[in-house]
């Protein structure tokens, strides 16, 4: 193939900056409560935050304050002292507290029936967001036997001010598939308006039978279903979503997680348990030898409707992107999809890619290649600036290998381009984080 052939090399004109450090540095998601506080739901109250977690230190719903979503964060006690006569103590997770319309505040929690000694879903009311809550009613709001039980409670307003109940059915418990579930709710929240319908249900390898805490968001036309996947207790657990042109679907699942152990750089193990706020994420992850999960915060932003969040490794392939003077190289083995931007060669030769950041700055991006015939050099530019190179080690053609290049972002959209400079090299993709 051409890539291989040794072609006239032209006289590139511009001064090249030097080559870039192999090995680049982004930015990392923030802790922001340490110690243990799993599945964390945030509220927004008149300028303060508030964080409420399954049960820990004693606590069936411990709840933590702060003026700003990255803290300090100050624990303040119990949110739900008591729970509903259905349920027992020792199993209380993943709180949802959101605010009615006439002012009050709602909490969805999850507990353990001791009717059928499953989980389930109760409701509690409270005038504060710090509580205490109080139970609504003598029975949970859903407990199904057949499913083994309910969890993972989520409240969403969408646009028209119909208020909706999201869960997912405990499936994985019994062996058999886990569902996210839609209900319609009246203004008070706990009073059903017609039947659930089912949005996303486990199946994918990488989700381990487990898909759960289910988060929506709509950003324009498109509903974005966010979920945990996988299981909960190591790396496996990861932050996936799902898009809808419609809010009761279908939803399609995105090819790869939004967070991940791996797409953070291991900078934290087990993202997830998320909830979704204006301008960030924000999940638990693993500390102390996983004994404790502690709270994370990164910053998120919107593409065309799709999530983006810094300092999780968001892929753009290349061979989807600008081709010039090259194409694309179908059935590569091993690569992202099978395909690549290949035949870079000549100096009239390059690709460009799309990219997003949800904030201006600094970013860590991973160039994604292979190079079979000598170490291979293209010159990157972002958004027509100054080029700079960027080097390929000779690793075999087919062994695809990744380069780390810092980057300076403007929120949204830039055009990232690589170039054809020395000997030659495909480019399977490009990643940001």
């Amino acid at each position: 193939m051409s890539r291989r052939i040794a072609l006239a090399l032209f006289v590139v004109a511009a001064v090249l900056a030097p080559a870039v450090p192999a090995h680049a540095v982004t930015v990392a998601p923030a802790l922001v409560i340490g110690g243990n506080f799993p599945d964390p739901d945030l509220l927004t109250v008149d300028g303060r935050w508030y964080a409420y977690a399954t049960n820990t230190g004693g606590a069936n719903v411990p709840v933590a304050v702060a003026s700003s979503l990255r803290g300090a964060w100050t624990r303040s006690g119990d949110a739900l002292p008591r729970l509903g006569a259905w349920a027992r103590t020792g199993l209380t997770w993943a709180p949802d507290v959101s605010r009615r319309a006439d002012g009050r505040y709602l909490m969805y929690y999850t507990a353990r029936s001791t009717a059928i000694e499953r989980q389930c879903i109760g409701a509690a009311l409270a005038d504060s967001p710090t509580g205490p809550f109080t139970p609504v009613g003598g029975a949970a709001l859903v407990c199904n036997a057949a499913e083994a039980g309910d969890i993972d409670p989520a409240s969403y307003v969408d646009t028209d001010g119909r208020r909706y109940l999201l869960y997912k059915s405990d499936g994985n418990a019994i062996g058999v598939p886990t569902v996210l579930y839609l209900q319609e709710v009246a203004a008070d929240g706990v009073t059903f308006v017609g039947g659930r319908t089912e949005l996303l249900r486990s199946g994918r390898a990488d989700e381990a039978g487990v898909i759960e805490a289910p988060v929506l968001r709509r950003d324009g036309g498109r509903y974005v279903l966010f979920y945990s996947q996988g299981g909960y207790g190591g790396d496996g657990y990861a932050v996936g979503y799902a898009t809808s042109g419609a809010l009761r679907g279908p939803y399609t699942k995105a090819a790869r997680p939004l967070i991940s152990t791996a797409s953070v750089n291991n900078t934290v193990r087990g993202p997830g348990g998320q909830d979704v706020v204006d301008g960030a994420v924000v999940f638990h992850g693993w500390v102390n030898n996983n004994t404790a999960r502690s709270v994370y915060v990164a910053d998120l932003g919107w593409d065309n409707g799709l999530p983006v969040v810094r300092g999780s490794r968001a892929r753009y392939e290349a061979e989807a992107g600008v081709l010039v003077n090259c194409r694309v190289r179908s059935g590569a083995a091993g690569a992202s999809n099978g395909q690549v931007a290949a035949y870079i060669d000549t100096a009239a030769s390059y690709v460009e890619v799309s990219v997003h950041a949800p904030r201006a700055g600094t970013y860590t991006a991973y160039v994604g290649y292979a190079a079979g015939a000598g170490a291979a050099q293209h010159t990157l530019t972002v958004n027509g600036g100054a080029a700079r190179v960027v080097d390929y080690p000779a690793r075999g053609w087919d062994v695809w290998s990744q380069v780390a290049v810092d980057v300076t972002l403007n929120a949204g959209r830039n055009t990232l381009r690589l170039t054809h400079r020395t000997a030659f090299a495909e480019i399977d993709y490009v990643e940001i984080a």
